[in-house]
């Protein structure tokens, strides 16, 4: 029986469990036809639970207070535990699988066997569903989202040929070198061969932001060296000040979460259409679908008789190259950046266009290296200051938003046409409000996971964002090109540069 050590950052998620917000991510993959399951379960052992030994390992305790948790192997590993099948009621329709996935938001995976689970589910809309459960112990959503699309081909019988094919960057993550608007900071590689520096930047902050100064000055010896130093000492500084001072506003998406979650989403819209949007307004596509979900954020609080404000989230930017093949331990390599939707803001166009703004600032600033840092320094703090220390910073934001890059082209399960996916980073904190955003197959998928105490009616959020994105789409074609700042009450005048950045 073979036994490992816990990373650290991995540690903090599994410490971090808690009745309110369990530290679970949640994953959907619709499938087009009834699935062979048996052909299915074949596959999941082949590709996925024996290329990753977390997948067989449960987590065992630390062996005293300054020593780190460990997984060890299964002995009595079986798969079928690992397994739900289940059939949805007639009609089979979203409201039915949405009700299905919610009644397991609460309820902990047992830290007796492995810390994942996967649902089986047939009679949705003539088809199947895969719902996968697995703990932010294992792996960052990126990566457990790779691992699931592990599952998936390019043909529908090439799992029945033994396939091995890898996914790549090109035809699984539709991420092209050129196009970095996939994800919110272009930041792999640079935070790749900054780790050392990113976690004394992150002590660095949680000793305060101050003290960063005479650190970076004392070891620089040419006037270049000492320029250099000084301009990552300020943006350092404001930044890490940013992060420890920003506040949730009180608002009707604001509060102290309950146990009870509620998964609700809409219907797939053509990304060619936002992209459309995106190439007329001057922006990108994920400044046109963040624009979309600032003014859901208003159109909630409004609808609550409240005064709209700015809503705050936390973004995950992924640090691992997306063209590299998964390592066997998995782990978790990611960053976060504070976004804050500018929901205050009255009009479509100057939401969009603040939102531009506050998104290229974000890409151009060293805050996601920062956080980088700050989450592997937490790493080794202990399970008490780590609760400590990842509430305060989640306290500052209403929740997650993942923006997810699917497949470009069509993928098959076990023969059947994936028709869908979705996927939920988890909570913490008193985070209530958590967001997916997905692009699979030509089409953008929008769910929402939110905390029933806080947020009773999830699917006036779903209406609003449709509404908003349709407008946003429809008034994009006679619209000059928007630019950024804008008042809150109207829209840019002044257009940005020509081309869109999809």
């Amino acid at each position: 029986m073979s036994t490992r050590t816990v990373g650290p950052v991995d540690a903090i998620w599994l410490h971090m469990d808690r009745p309110d917000n369990l530290m679970v991510i949640e994953g959907l993959m619709t499938v087009d036809r009834p699935v062979d399951w048996d052909r299915y379960l074949q596959t999941l052992r082949r590709r996925v639970v024996d290329r990753y030994p977390v997948m067989r390992q449960r987590p065992l305790p630390a062996r005293g207070p300054l020593l780190p948790p460990r997984w060890t192997d299964d002995t009595d590993f079986d798969l079928e535990r690992h397994i739900r099948r289940a059939v949805l009621p007639a009609p089979g329709g979203d409201a039915e699988l949405q009700a299905y996935v919610s009644q397991f938001l609460d309820q902990p995976l047992p830290r007796s066997r492995p810390l994942w689970e996967t649902h089986l589910i047939d009679g949705y809309q003539g088809g199947s569903v895969v719902y996968s459960r697995l703990h932010h112990a294992m792996a960052d959503g990126i990566a457990l989202m790779r691992v699931l699309l592990s599952m998936t081909d390019a043909t529908p019988d090439a799992d029945l040929h033994e396939a091995t094919e890898q996914l790549t960057t090109e035809d699984s993550w539709g991420w092209d070198h050129r196009d970095q608007d996939r994800s919110p900071v272009p930041v792999a590689g640079v935070l790749d061969a900054s780790a050392q520096v990113a976690v004394a930047l992150g002590r660095t902050l949680l000793a305060g932001p101050r003290t960063l100064v005479p650190r970076l000055f004392a070891p620089a010896r040419t006037a270049r060296e000492a320029a250099h130093a000084a301009k990552v000492a300020l943006d350092t500084v404001v930044v890490s000040e940013q992060l420890l001072f920003a506040r949730n506003p009180a608002s009707p998406l604001a509060g102290h979460p309950g146990p009870r979650k509620q998964a609700v989403w809409g219907r797939p819209v053509p990304l060619e259409d936002v992209l459309e949007t995106a190439h007329r307004t001057g922006t990108t596509l994920n400044d046109v679908v963040v624009a979309a979900l600032s003014g859901a954020m208003r159109s909630y609080q409004d609808s609550r008789g409240a005064e709209p404000h700015d809503v705050p989230t936390m973004v995950p930017v992924n640090v691992r190259p997306l063209d590299e093949p998964l390592p066997p331990e998995l782990g978790n390599r990611f960053a976060l950046v504070l976004l804050s939707l500018p929901a205050g803001l009255a009009t479509p166009f100057a939401r969009l266009a603040e939102t531009h703004r506050r998104m290229e600032e974000i890409k151009h600033s060293p805050e996601a290296v920062l956080t980088f840092g700050l989450i592997r320094a937490i790493g080794v703090t202990g399970p008490h200051l780590e609760r400590l220390l990842v509430d305060f910073f989640a306290n500052k934001a209403t929740g997650v938003t993942t923006n997810v890059p699917g497949p470009r082209g069509t993928r098959y399960l076990a023969g059947g046409r994936v028709t869908g996916l979705l996927g939920w980073a988890p909570g913490s904190g008193e985070q209530t409000v958590n967001t997916c955003i997905c692009s699979y197959d030509g089409q953008l998928s929008v769910g929402f996971k939110v905390d029933t105490e806080i947020v009773p009616d999830p699917d006036r959020l779903v209406a609003a964002f449709e509404a908003e994105l349709a407008q946003l789409c429809a008034l994009a074609p006679v619209s000059a090109p928007v630019s950024a700042p804008v008042s809150a009450t109207e829209p840019a005048a002044e257009p940005l540069p020509d081309g869109a950045r999809p």
